[in-house]
């Protein structure tokens, strides 16, 4: 409803919109890198966690169809975990709670095995790509990942924020059912096929993983 606030809005107006989707939107296909025109594949309703997936699609359904039917100049993003000094981990953001854990030599946690990958983008070059996106009329009607290739498997990443702290924790590793609910399902590999937003304007991530955390590690310690 407030995607649709916002859309309805920005259509009385003709004012441009950018819609912010989710790399959840690929659910647990097992076709990696996930390209934009890509089938979804999703679980049960009775497993909570894939209603925000469902959330993001029908905001992009929504965005589209302002667009087809309107003419509403707006543009799609598909985010794949974009991390940042600032960022809290109070919504379960891992990278931010691993390394606020390793600082504090406190547990840090892995949920499941450990052995599910991810790509971290850093929000500079996140919010870079959204302002070339926008001012980019021929990305008007179009759905983008935005995010890296580097990847990491989670027992990997506690292993390098813990080294890069110079930390004592303790790496423990905690399953699904204990942190979520029963039956709880996750993406083993996440990462985004960037070649549609290179294409369009460019894109290259410069921020590589080891700065990232860096960059985080030192606003954590001030």
């Amino acid at each position: 409803m407030g995607t649709d606030n916002v859309l309805e809005l920005c259509n009385k107006y003709k004012a441009k919109a950018l819609i912010t989707s989710t790399s959840e939107i690929y659910g647990k296909s097992e076709k990696v890198p996930f390209a934009e025109q890509d089938d979804r594949l999703l679980g049960s309703t009775h497993i909570s966690r894939w209603g925000y997936s469902c959330s993001k699609a029908i905001d992009e359904f929504m965005a589209l169809a302002f667009h087809r039917e309107k003419k509403l100049p707006v543009v799609i993003v598909r985010c794949f975990n974009t991390v940042g000094p600032r960022q809290t981990g109070q919504y379960g953001m891992v990278l931010p709670k691993f390394i606020k854990a390793a600082l504090l030599d406190q547990p840090i946690v892995v949920y499941g095995s450990g052995k599910q990958t991810r790509c971290f983008a850093d929000v500079s070059d996140v919010v870079e790509a959204f302002v070339k996106l926008m001012n980019s009329p021929e990305c008007e009607g179009e759905i983008f990942n935005v995010g890296t290739t580097e990847s990491i498997s989670i027992a990997d990443l506690a292993e390098k924020v813990k080294a890069m702290c110079g930390s004592k924790s303790k790496i423990e590793y905690m399953s699904y059912e204990a942190a979520f609910e029963e039956g709880f399902e996750d993406m083993m590999n996440r990462m985004p096929d960037l070649s549609k937003i290179n294409e369009y304007i460019g894109y290259e991530p410069k921020y590589k993983l080891d700065d990232i955390i860096q960059r985080m590690i030192e606003y954590y310690e001030n």
